[in-house]
């Protein structure tokens, strides 16, 4: 069954206003102090409601996740850093990059490569962002939403399935310098996993889907 669509209405946020998806609302609240925002059916109510104000509204609209599994969840830790990756087709064109969570200031990006994955990506990115790190001294978190290559990362191997061949030959180089890179070093850095259904895409995701 189709999902009836939704308008979110944001009284305090990043932004305020009206926004037609979750995503775009996500970005304006998602950890800003004491954000005030709840859904409505009907663009008519949103617009009501954004004429007046969020105290007349009790509750407010998170996610679809249950109020006790986002309770579980928590709120993402700020102070640290998101990797994406983005590819167009899968395998195709790949490249990454690395933010910070809270700011978005964008710390790097790579690609695009010829020929990869998302997961390529993703875990490449991870790596990465652990070798700079370790050589700045900057202990904090790093975000992904990828649970295969953060699985890729704590098993020291990227365990792809793409074919290793001359147009894959590139993005190969680099997965072997990252695993000997992981085989050769410790890193202190926590990896953690984005949840984009509590929090909305993660804040370095190239906005492509």
């Amino acid at each position: 069954m189709k999902k009836n669509r939704k308008f979110y209405v944001v009284w305090k946020g990043r932004r305020t206003g009206i926004f037609s998806n979750w995503d775009e609302c996500s970005a304006q609240v998602i950890g800003y102090p004491n954000a005030e925002y709840k859904a409505f059916e009907r663009l008519a109510a949103a617009q009501t409601a954004f004429r007046g104000g969020a105290a007349d509204y009790k509750g407010k609209f998170v996610s679809a996740l249950s109020q006790q599994r986002l309770i579980e969840i928590g709120q993402p830790i700020l102070a640290s850093y998101s990797v994406d990756a983005a590819c167009t087709g899968n395998p195709g064109s790949m490249e990454y990059r690395c933010v910070h969570t809270k700011t978005g200031q964008e710390i790097f990006r790579q690609g695009p490569f010829e020929y990869g994955t998302n997961n390529i990506g993703e875990f490449l990115a991870i790596l990465h962002a652990l070798a700079l790190f370790g050589k700045k001294n900057i202990t904090l978190p790093i975000y992904s939403d990828s649970e295969n290559a953060i699985a890729w990362i704590q098993d020291k191997k990227c365990k792809t399935n793409l074919p290793r061949n001359e147009r894959s030959a590139e993005v190969f180089a680099l997965i072997d310098r990252a695993e000997e890179w992981l085989a050769s070093n410790k890193f202190t850095n926590k990896i953690l996993k984005w949840e984009t259904e509590a929090w909305g895409e993660i804040p370095a995701d190239f906005g492509r889907k």
